[in-house]
């Protein structure tokens, strides 16, 4: 079970037949679970008849342009900062060394502009457990935990897409995963349902095998001076198709924090997207 999971036996899901996305409901619980490796935890998906390979590349090469750009927000409780050139490993033992005292959540007046186009600049992606997350000395994160929990990203559109990349990232990685529901998402009875959910799952063997890693993102709504925004979050599913995930981000005490169910799911019985292609979406990915 994971996070944007398909079932192998599927094939292309010409005849209408289901395929698994992620196959519990309650997506933070699920991802502890780490057998398809990606981004979400306890959430079932089942999506009807359309996952054909698809005919796009989600990879793309991140560019590299000078950062712009810093907010005023006050600082998270999560302290010290996190390194944007780590060497990336398929597990983290000691978090990061401190770097950025600036960028992220300390940064002064982010620029508000939506990418709707065009992928962040300047990303380097390094590896959370299986899967690569985004780091930008510009939005975030910029700063670490001793427990490794990655926290601090900017008041602003693209510090919301990669504050929801990164933490969907930890949470499937179970070195950091309940360290992360418990300083990452809103509190509030989501949060304690996933936390339960996410300890009741945590020592069972992972028995599905997957390479899924982000493809993609759309902000679906980002109102001026936003408290909460909703990202669409797109994976490669294996190279057959892409799965699609809306994410609630909220701002709070100074940072974004993903924002739950009463279940402690993302989208209670809403059911994630199959899609065969990015269009519509902005490519964003470290996986080559």
């Amino acid at each position: 079970m994971g996070l944007f999971s398909r079932n192998p036996d599927s094939g292309d899901g010409s005849d209408g037949e289901k395929t698994s996305f992620l196959e519990e409901r309650g997506f933070i619980a699920s991802a502890i679970v780490i057998g398809a490796v990606l981004i979400c935890l306890v959430v079932w998906f089942v999506a009807g008849g359309r996952s054909e390979t698809p005919s796009a590349d989600p990879t793309q090469s991140p560019s590299t342009v000078a950062p712009t750009g810093q907010p005023t927000e006050a600082q998270p409780t999560e302290p010290p900062p996190a390194s944007p050139t780590e060497v990336p490993s398929t597990t983290r033992n000691t978090p990061p060394p401190p770097t950025s005292t600036t960028g992220g959540c300390h940064a002064k007046n982010p620029s508000q502009v939506i990418p709707r186009v065009a992928a962040p600049l300047s990303v380097s992606w390094q590896f959370e457990g299986k899967m690569l997350i985004p780091i930008q000395a510009a939005s975030g994160p910029a700063t670490t935990s001793p427990s490794g929990v990655r926290s601090c990203f900017a008041h602003s559109p693209t510090g919301a897409v990669l504050a929801a990349m990164v933490l969907l990232g930890q949470i499937q990685n179970p070195e950091v995963s309940i360290a992360t529901l418990h300083n990452r998402v809103y509190p509030g009875p989501g949060r304690d349902a996933a936390i339960a959910q996410a300890k009741l799952t945590a020592k069972t063997p992972s028995t599905v095998a997957g390479d899924v890693q982000f493809a993609g993102f759309k902000v679906l709504d980002y109102p001026e001076n936003a408290t909460r925004a909703l990202i669409q979050i797109v994976a490669d599913l294996n190279g057959k198709a892409y799965g699609a995930m809306p994410i609630t981000m909220r701002w709070y005490r100074g940072d974004w924090y993903v924002e739950l169910q009463t279940d402690g799911s993302f989208n209670g019985s809403v059911e994630p997207d199959i899609l065969t292609s990015l269009s519509g979406y902005v490519r964003f990915s470290g996986a080559a």
